[in-house]
């Protein structure tokens, strides 16, 4: 589980770099998907260039601290047995990628670059919490 929040935290990482460059456009998404590049729109909307730019940088900030959050919940209280840090660790993913994943498919966004490394993430998470959640229920031995 931690290491699915720090992976979450490298997409951000990515994700916000790709906005300073010039693919400006998020990691997997390429002209097949959107058939305007940072200069288009730009010259275009400067105000639009801005406002796009400025979604990535928060977006980048959000999946960031989500992973971090996952990863220091998952470090410092699911390790415990902690089970408010485990729902807190799962809750907080789900909602997130219930609300942002399935906006990805009626457009055509969802490329294999795109939510490939998410969905990535997701497994390494589900298996983590699996183990974490089968931990938590088996009684501990005493010596």
């Amino acid at each position: 589980m931690t290491l699915a929040g720090l992976a979450f935290v490298a997409y951000a990482v990515v994700f916000l770099v790709l906005n300073f460059t010039g693919a400006f456009l998020e990691l997997g998404i390429g002209p097949e998907q959107v058939d305007k590049g940072r200069a288009e729109v730009e010259a275009f909307s400067p105000q639009l260039y801005h406002y796009i730019s400025h979604l990535h940088i928060a977006l980048s900030g959000f999946i960031a601290t989500t992973g971090l959050a996952i990863a220091g919940l998952s470090w410092f209280g699911v390790r415990r047995g902690e089970r408010w840090a485990f729902a807190a660790a799962v809750v907080v993913p789900a909602v997130g990628l219930a609300v942002a994943v399935p906006a990805h498919y009626p457009w055509g966004l969802a490329t294999l670059w795109h939510l490939g490394p998410v969905y990535l993430a997701v497994l390494i998470f589900l298996a983590g919490a699996g183990a974490a959640y089968s931990g938590m229920r088996t009684p501990a031995v005493k010596q």
